[in-house]
């Protein structure tokens, strides 16, 4: 779009409120109309395998089943992200099943995201916790382990003739990782040695592929200052800085600000491009998530220099499944309309 109309089409997203009608938010503005089509746009799935091997079916919203990356692709999405465990204790996210995973991304033509959380189950801001193989290794065995699991993966993908276009060195890393030796509150200088082992291990294998340090609450650009003030003061390296944004109905408008302004200032401030790489919403409120996704593609597109690079929303494909609320499918295996955002 250009001239007045595209100014109006910004003008009404940033206006476009809710009304509130019981339990319900009604969204009273249309933001279906802006152009985005630069930027990638993603699902982390990492929990499909398991899913299907449940016996989870997915259908369009005609009703018919159909495979799941190839729906979100129908949706709009260019990306898959995977996350990848070191040693879990199901085998699901191991790293033959996110080869697995990222190789039907391949064959659709997707784009891939690698979230290396270094342990063998969930890592986040609360909880950080080494792998069971790992747990006796001084500093020195720490990075060496890090840098010679983060190149099997590698490896394991090249294999298969799969070069990621971007690698996580850790997820929601806003204390560090691999606690307590990692843990950026206590050694900052620790956690940025560990993502420079990361790091490099990377892009031994494949120089192109971009590598990115992912801090949660995107909108709390105190927390981003802090802990990229400290990782640049210690040497760290990175590409990109990922971001996750989990807002509520009634708070997504003042997030996605706080989050573009935010991102501006990441650019501005250590010259990083910016991307979402974690986004989700309620199941049950698609037409307000729809506006915010909306939105905040739109927000991510205005950052400086084009510097915003895009959105996954995490485990969309999520449905009566192990009590998760905030996917973005319905009760019955189709999308909500929440995912035509990202058309």
């Amino acid at each position: 779009m250009k001239g007045k109309n595209a100014y109006w089409v910004l003008a009404l997203l940033l206006w476009a409120g809710c009304k509130k009608d019981g339990t319900k938010t009604t969204i009273t503005t249309d933001t279906t109309k802006t152009n985005t089509s630069a930027l990638v746009k993603g699902a982390d799935v990492s929990w499909l395998t398991q899913m299907e091997a449940s016996g989870v079916k997915f259908y369009n919203n005609d009703g018919v089943a159909q495979d799941c990356m190839q729906l979100l692709k129908d949706k709009g999405m260019n990306a898959i992200r995977l996350r990848a465990w070191v040693n879990p204790a199901d085998g699901w996210c191991n790293t033959d099943d996110v080869v697995a995973k990222a190789v039907r991304a391949q064959k659709l033509g997707m784009k891939i995201m690698i979230d290396l959380h270094y342990s063998d189950t969930w890592a986040d801001p609360g909880k950080q916790p080494k792998p069971a193989a790992w747990q006796s290794l001084d500093f020195a065995g720490l990075k060496t382990a890090v840098s010679t699991y983060t190149v099997s993966v590698m490896n394991a993908l090249k294999a298969k003739g799969i070069t990621p276009d971007w690698v996580q060195v850790g997820n929601e890393t806003n204390d560090g990782m691999l606690w307590e030796d990692g843990r950026a509150s206590k050694n900052m200088a620790a956690y940025a040695a560990l993502v420079n082992s990361g790091y490099d291990a990377v892009k031994s294998v494949s120089s192109s592929t971009k590598v990115i340090v992912h801090l949660a609450n995107g909108y709390d650009n105190a927390v981003f200052r802090w802990m990229f003030d400290g990782l640049k003061a210690n040497r760290a390296k990175w590409d990109i800085i990922g971001m996750s944004l989990y807002p509520t109905v009634d708070n997504w408008q003042s997030y996605n600000e706080q989050c573009l302004a935010n991102m501006n200032d990441m650019f501005s401030r250590y010259g990083s491009p910016v991307m979402i790489v974690e986004v989700g919403m309620a199941a049950n409120e698609g037409t307000v998530c729809k506006a915010f996704l909306t939105d905040l593609l739109v927000k991510v597109s205005t950052v400086k220099a084009a510097q915003g690079l895009g959105v996954f929303y995490w485990e969309p494909e999520a449905y009566n499944w192990q009590g998760y609320g905030l996917g973005a499918f319905d009760n019955s295996g189709r999308p909500t309309v929440a995912l035509d955002a990202f058309k």
